[in-house]
C-alpha cells in the first residue's frame, strides 16, 4: 500500500455509517493492474447507470502489492439485468444467484449483486424450494436479499475481503475498517466472531487460511473464538470440508496454512488420528512441513503437484511408521490405517484409492533404495511416474530437476545394478497333460 499516515485512517466505520474513502494518491492500486475485461464490465455497468465496484481478494491483493488471481465485481444490477446486457453472461447458483461472464481462453469474471444478510435459510430450503418466476419471490424463497454496498460489505466474513475499488474515481471504499487491518497486518472478523462462526463454521477455516497465506496475526479475541467454536466444523457437509481442504493443499503457502491449523488444534479435528499424530509429534510435523515447503516452491515455479500428490506429501511422515520394517504389502496396511483414522474430511472414493496407492508405491520405492531390489511389475503401475517424483522429494528433500527421479536415486545408490523388469510380462505356457495329443 502507498505510505499513508495511519492516524489518517480514523476509527473503524460503524454499520450504516459513512465509509472511509482513499483517493488515488493514498493507495497503490493502478488500473494497469486490473484485468482489461474486468474494467470493460465495470465501465459498461456504470455507463448503464448501475453502481459497480471491484471487490474481494483482488482489491486486497493489489493493496498489498500482489498480483490478483481473480477479479470479482459487485454491483446493484440484478442477475437478470446483467444477463440482459452481457450476451456472454450465464446465471449460476440457486440460493445465491451470480453472473459468470465468460471470455475466450476459459476466463470467467464473476459479477454478484450487492446483498444483505437475511439470516440462515430454513432447514432443507435449498432442496425443496420450487423454481419461482418472480425475482422478489425467488429472493424471499431462497434466503438471499439484495442490498446496498454498505450492507454487502458488513455481511462478509473478514474485513480484508470487504473492500471496494471504484474505477471511475480510482478510490478505495472501506465500510468495515479493512484498510486499517491491512496496514496493521491483522485478521479481523466482521461482527461478533463467535456468532459469525456459529452461523457458518467454515469461517474458522477461512480465517486461519488467510492469516497463514498473508502472514497476518489473529487477534486474541478471535483466537479464543476459534478455540471455543472449532468443534462446529464437524457439522459441515462433507462436500464443503473437502472443498476447503483442497484449497489448502492446492493453494499457495500450504506449509504455513497447515502450521496454523496445528497451532489452533484443527488438524486433529479435520484428520482424526492422522491429525492428532501430526499435532503431537513435533518431528513428524517438521518432516511434513519440509515436504509441503518443497511443494510450495513447485507451485511458485508453475509445476504444481496435483491434489493426490499433495496428499501424499502431507501424509507420508505419518504413513511411513505404519509400515514397520517388514516386507509385507503396504497397500492393505495403509488402507486400514487411513480408513480407521476418523477423518471428518471425506475424500471421494477414487481420490482415496489413488492416494493410498501412491503411498504404497512410494513405500516400495523406499524399500528398493534401502535394499537394492524392486519388483519390475511396479513400473507398469499407472501411478509409477507420480510416485517416482514423490519418492525423490521424500528421499532427497528437494524437487527433482530434469531427468531426476526415483530411478536416478537408485542408480546412484547401486551403480551398475539394473532395475528389474519394466517390459511386458511373458505368457506362461500351459503344461500339456500327460498323453494328450499336441495342439493342432
Amino acid at each position: 500500500m502507498a505510505a499513508a499516515d495511519a492516524s489518517a485512517i480514523g476509527p473503524v466505520p460503524a454499520p450504516g455509517g459513512e465509509p472511509l474513502l482513499l483517493p488515488r494518491e493514498q493507495h497503490s492500486i493502478s488500473r494497469r493492474d486490473i484485468d482489461p475485461d474486468a474494467l470493460k464490465i465495470l465501465f459498461r455497468l456504470q455507463r448503464l447507470g448501475f453502481t459497480a465496484y471491484l471487490t474481494g481478494g483482488a482489491v486486497r491483493d493489489m493493496l498489498l502489492g500482489r498480483k490478483p488471481k481473480d477479479f470479482d465485481i459487485a454491483t446493484d444490477a440484478r442477475p437478470n439485468q446483467i444477463r440482459k446486457y452481457f450476451a456472454n453472461a450465464f446465471i449460476i447458483g440457486r440460493r445465491f444467484r451470480l453472473a459468470h461472464i465468460r471470455f475466450r481462453g476459459g476466463k470467467v469474471i464473476e459479477v454478484a449483486t450487492f446483498r444483505r444478510d437475511p439470516g440462515p435459510p430454513p432447514a432443507g430450503e435449498e432442496a425443496t424450494a420450487p423454481a419461482l418466476p418472480s425475482e422478489p419471490l425467488r429472493e424471499a424463497a431462497h434466503g438471499y436479499a439484495f442490498g446496498t454496498p454498505a450492507e454487502d460489505a458488513w455481511r462478509r466474513d473478514i474485513t480484508l475481503n470487504a473492500l471496494f475499488y471504484d474505477p471511475a474515481t480510482a478510490s478505495v471504499i472501506d465500510y468495515v475498517g479493512g484498510v486499517a487491518d491491512l496496514r496493521q497486518g491483522r485478521i479481523r472478523v466482521i461482527g461478533d466472531a463467535r456468532l459469525r462462526f456459529r452461523e457458518d463454521p467454515v469461517r474458522i477455516w477461512r480465517v486461519i487460511r488467510y492469516a497463514a497465506r498473508l502472514g497476518f496475526a489473529i487477534e486474541g479475541e478471535i483466537a479464543a473464538a476459534i478455540a471455543a467454536e472449532r468443534e462446529r466444523l464437524r457439522s459441515c457437509s462433507e462436500a464443503r470440508l473437502y472443498e476447503e481442504f483442497s484449497k489448502d493443499l492446492l493453494g499457495p503457502r500450504a506449509q504455513a496454512v497447515f502450521a496454523r491449523h496445528r497451532e489452533f488444534g484443527v488438524l486433529r479435528l479435520l484428520l482424526g488420528g492422522i491429525g492428532a499424530a501430526l499435532e503431537d509429534d513435533v518431528e513428524m510435523f517438521a518432516a511434513t512441513g519440509l515436504l509441503l515447503a518443497v511443494a510450495d516452491g513447485e507451485k511458485e515455479a508453475e509445476r504444481p503437484p496435483d491434489l493426490a500428490e499433495m496428499m501424499v506429501l502431507l501424509l507420508w511422515p505419518w504413513a511411513e511408521p505404519q509400515l514397520g520394517n517388514g516386507g509385507v504389502d503396504p497397500f492393505p496396511l495403509l488402507k486400514k490405517a487411513f480408513l480407521g483414522a476418523g477423518m471428518i474430511v471425506s475424500l471421494p472414493k477414487g481420490m482415496r484409492a489413488r492416494v493410498i496407492d501412491l503411498l504404497a508405491l512410494v513405500a516400495r520405492m523406499k524399500r528398493a533404495l534401502a535394499g537394492g531390489a524392486m519388483r519390475g511389475s511396479l513400473r507398469l503401475r499407472p501411478g509409477y511416474a507420480s510416485a517416482s517424483r514423490l519418492c525423490f522429494v521424500i528421499a532427497s528433500g528437494r524437487a527433482p530437476l530434469e531427468g531426476e527421479s526415483f530411478e536416478s536415486l537408485f542408480r546412484e545408490a547401486f551403480p551398475g545394478r539394473p532395475l528389474e523388469g519394466g517390459g511386458p510380462r511373458r505368457r506362461r505356457r500351459r503344461r500339456r497333460p500327460s498323453g494328450a495329443p499336441p495342439a493342432q
